[in-house]
């Protein structure tokens, strides 16, 4: 072979092959950092500076990806970029998710950019309140128990659209400087305030604050209870249109046209003649900054009171004095009044009394605002979204019933009472009564006073702090009935049991020992009459209400099972007195008029209780509204137990305090009961068809603390009892009510219980002078009528009246217990004087919510 054509010499271990070997060795591998060839150049084999470096260089030089590729998105290579570069390229370790100013600058940008597009379509989208069809509204119709229409009120009738130089300039300011400072200034809307409430929602806390002048007017046009966070950005953003497109005028004129201020005033045209009876352009700037601290929440600033215990005219007074004193010194610190103007209003402003609308007079306007409460409370419709009508309410009130309690009560009062000629005496005297379905719960008629249009807007027949005296006694008896004594070793005790009766007896405590009086002494419980009973039945002193006996028998059955039974019967846990003393026992507990007709209507149904209600049916736009049935009945005790009560009030009626009910001529029971100090008389008493309560009490509605006053003299008579003006009333609307209903008669009590003597009770009991059933013509005291106060009519001709005070039958009735004794039946003994502890706040419950 040519020379030419050989092959040159390859070194050792070369050639194209080792070559290729070379370039496709892993780094890292072969000849590395710490282990090349004697001889061998820097950096590896054939001088390949990649392989110079630490193994931590080696790794991650491994982890690059092949050149010519690139990383994908990254910069190297020639590879697709991403669109954004996160996790960020070129980037190792936690370093690869910090993003760049550029990603973040253009989030935020972006951001901006959508929030900004999304407002401007929001914006867009919605549309402006309008003040008239905000303002329009329906009435509410209220109708008797047979559908045919009560009274149309409330929505349209009192409300009226006025002009902002129709509204003054103080009632701006106060408002302005009340509600938001900065309404002139802003535009519509508040951030801070905004995010405060954002923050508080986010929280789970209130989802209000943070509403202007404007936000509050958008969110009149929506009258809603909904409180959302929804609901909040709509508002914000019709907010946000208006405070661009409409003049503060247009604004402030719109809220203060459609704000609630109470009085079932919408507006403050409204407002103003509700509660001053002016026109709002006539308002003062005392006048106006009352107004505008209504609109912190009528129900809760309101003087006259509210829905709920907390909204008391009581607290509400507090609260809107308080509140109308800043407003003014609000407007002083904002600039919006001179401090020599503030000076001047130093006197709480006083509100005129007005009936509410057309058709609420006589007794309309107390049956209107029971079920009214009743339904709100029910449905929990707020007050305002009530106020704006639109409701058709079917109530339980019979208008045949209602037009008879009312005519026993007004034909009464008219015969009796002659304020021009006993001013001292006849004035301020209070009549109030109720009657429920003894089957059902329903209230079937009340009388709450003499009118809202006689400026009377107290609601008598949900008595507040009066006293029910002996007509408790049945709640005492019931419970030794149902639960024992401890005479008894828990085993219940028949009405048969004997107890003292004399009068000043020591009571004992539950441990046996002398109970102790203020003085440190052994008590002596009082009795009306001196007359020594020695031992009688509780038949007996359930008879003749005295108070020896259950002054006793509260302790030996105790007070708290007492309590469970009238709660058991529909008698409200913040009525009742919280003292376990002697006079729990003779009637301090004070529940409404209502609460004891529906009370004692358990027992007339043999022990089942209906809870008391006022409305069978609502319906708004075309559709009946939930939970407006029948209220579910319950068992209050055993009817043996109830059907025995029955008996013993029976005997009330036909031999004992009651005998006035005697004249209804068919089965009847009931209790008399009148307080210390004669402040309070009631007669109690139902049929099988009927409960019916009516109470008679003496203060002045329009003083702060509604003392009670002593009925002493009322009428010319030395004193009034539940045994007769309040028996002869609730027996002239019981034969009205009932005039056409066959005669029922009441079930017939088994024998119950077992007849438990109290220590020290003689075995066979002794004969008293005193017959348990005396007749109707003998006296129940037989002591000499020279040793007893006279009866009220002695010396004085008879009086042709429905009460006849002159009746021998009648043996009147007293009631409450006090420290040195309280309360029985019998007018022949002064009553011992105590000062009266009236409760408070509102005692029925679900008719009233209520709170409640």
């Amino acid at each position: 072979m040519s020379e030419h054509r050989r092959k040159p010499p390859q070194p050792e271990g070369g050639g194209r092959a080792a070559s290729r070997r070379a370039a496709q060795q892993r780094p890292g591998r072969g000849a590395g950092p710490g282990r090349e060839a004697p001889g061998a150049p820097p950096g590896g084999p054939y001088g390949n500076p990649g392989a110079q470096g630490s193994r931590a260089d080696t790794r991650r030089a491994a982890q690059q990806p092949p050149a010519g590729r690139g990383r994908p998105g990254g910069k190297g290579g020639g590879g697709r970029k991403r669109f954004i570069d996160y996790p960020r390229a070129g980037k190792v370790g936690w370093k690869r998710f910090v993003p760049s100013w550029k990603l973040v600058g253009g989030s935020v940008l972006g951001l901006f950019a959508f929030i900004v597009a999304g407002a401007g379509v929001g914006i867009a989208m919605v549309g402006t309140p309008d003040v008239n069809k905000a303002a329009k509204a329906q009435n509410n119709v209220f109708q008797w128990a047979d559908g045919s229409q009560m009274v149309a009120t409330g929505g349209s009738t009192n409300r009226q659209i006025v002009p902002i130089d129709q509204i003054p300039v103080s009632m701006r300011n106060a408002v302005i400087a009340a509600e938001n400072e900065s309404f002139e200034t802003d535009k519509g809307v508040d951030p801070m305030g905004i995010a405060r409430a954002v923050v508080n929602m986010a929280s789970g806390g209130s989802t209000q604050g943070g509403s202007t002048i404007t936000q509050q007017y958008v969110k009149n046009t929506y009258l809603d209870s909904e409180q959302t966070l929804k609901r909040k950005v709509t508002e914000l953003f019709i907010a946000i249109k208006l405070g661009t497109t409409e003049s503060k005028d247009v604004v402030l004129a719109g809220y203060l046209n459609t704000a609630y201020f109470g009085r079932d005033a919408y507006g403050i045209q409204a407002a103003a003649r509700a509660y001053f009876g002016k026109d709002a352009k006539d308002l003062n700037p005392s006048e106006s900054a009352f107004l505008a601290s209504l609109l912190k929440g009528p129900n809760l600033y309101n003087p006259d009171g509210g829905i709920g215990s907390a909204a008391t005219p009581e607290a509400n007074e507090k609260r809107a004095r308080a509140r109308w004193e800043w407003v003014l010194d609000r407007e002083v610190a904002v600039h919006r009044m001179e401090q020599s103007e503030r000076d001047k209003y130093r006197e709480f402003p006083a509100r005129v009394d007005l009936a509410q609308a057309s058709g609420m007079s006589g007794q309309t306007g107390y049956l209107v605002e029971v079920a009214k409460s009743y339904v709100m409370k029910t449905a929990d419709i707020s007050a305002e979204k009530m106020a704006l009508g639109g409701y058709t309410i079917r109530t339980t009130f019979q208008k045949p019933k209602v037009d008879a309690l009312s005519k026993a009560v007004e034909d009464t009062r008219n015969d009796f009472l002659d304020e021009k000629k006993r001013p001292e005496y006849d004035t301020f005297v209070q009549f109030g009564a109720a009657s429920v379905d003894v089957k059902t719960g329903a209230i079937v008629a009340l009388y709450g006073g003499p009118g809202w249009d006689h400026k009377y807007f107290a609601n008598n027949a949900n008595t507040s702090g009066v006293p029910v005296g002996s007509t408790w006694k049945p709640y005492v008896l019931a419970a030794a009935m149902e639960y024992g004594t401890q005479n008894s070793k828990g085993t219940g005790i028949s009405p048969n049991s004997k107890y003292n009766a004399n009068d000043l007896t020591v009571i004992n405590d539950r441990s046996g020992k002398p109970l102790l009086g203020p003085d440190g002494q052994p008590f002596k419980q009082k009795n009306e009459s001196e007359y020594p009973y020695g031992y009688v039945t509780l038949n007996e002193a359930m008879e003749k209400s005295i108070n020896v006996p259950f002054a006793q028998l509260v302790f030996d059955v105790g007070h708290s099972k007492v309590r469970q039974v009238a709660k058991a019967t529909g008698i409200l846990e913040e009525s009742m007195d919280g003292n376990n003393n002697a006079s729990f026992a003779l009637g301090t507990s004070t529940p409404s008029a209502i609460r004891m007709a529906d009370s004692y209507a358990t027992f007339a149904a043999s022990g089942t209780h209906h809870e008391p209600f006022s409305v069978l049916k609502v319906t708004k736009d075309g559709k009946d509204l939930p939970g407006f049935q029948t209220p579910k009945e319950s068992r209050a005790m055993d009817n043996s137990v109830a059907d025995n009560i029955t008996k013993v009030l029976r005997n009330v009626v036909e031999n004992g305090t009651g005998t006035k009910a005697k004249k209804l001529g068919r089965p009847a029971a009931g209790k008399t009961g009148t307080t210390d100090q004669n402040k309070s008389a009631w007669f109690v008493g139902y049929t099988p068809e009927l409960s019916t309560s009516v109470t008679l009490f003496r203060n002045d509605p329009n003083s702060k603390d509604k003392k009670l006053m002593s009925m002493n003299h009322v009428g010319g008579v030395d004193s009034i009892h539940g045994g007769d003006i309040p028996a002869a009333i609730w027996t002239e609307y019981m034969r009205e009510a009932l005039k056409g209903t066959p005669v029922k008669d009441f079930p017939e009590a088994e024998d119950i219980g077992v007849v438990a003597d109290a220590a020290g009770a003689p075995s066979p009991s002794p004969s008293v002078s005193v017959s348990p059933s005396a007749s109707p013509s003998t006296s129940v005291s037989p002591s000499p009528s020279t040793s007893v106060s006279p009866s009220p009519s002695q010396g004085k001709p008879c009086k042709p009246k429905p009460w006849n005070l002159c009746d021998p039958q009648t043996t009147g009735g007293t009631g409450t217990g006090g420290t040195t004794g309280g309360t029985t039946d019998v007018p022949t003994a002064p009553a011992t004087t105590r000062p009266n502890r009236p409760g408070g706040g509102t005692n029925w419950g679900s008719i009233m919510g209520t709170q409640g």
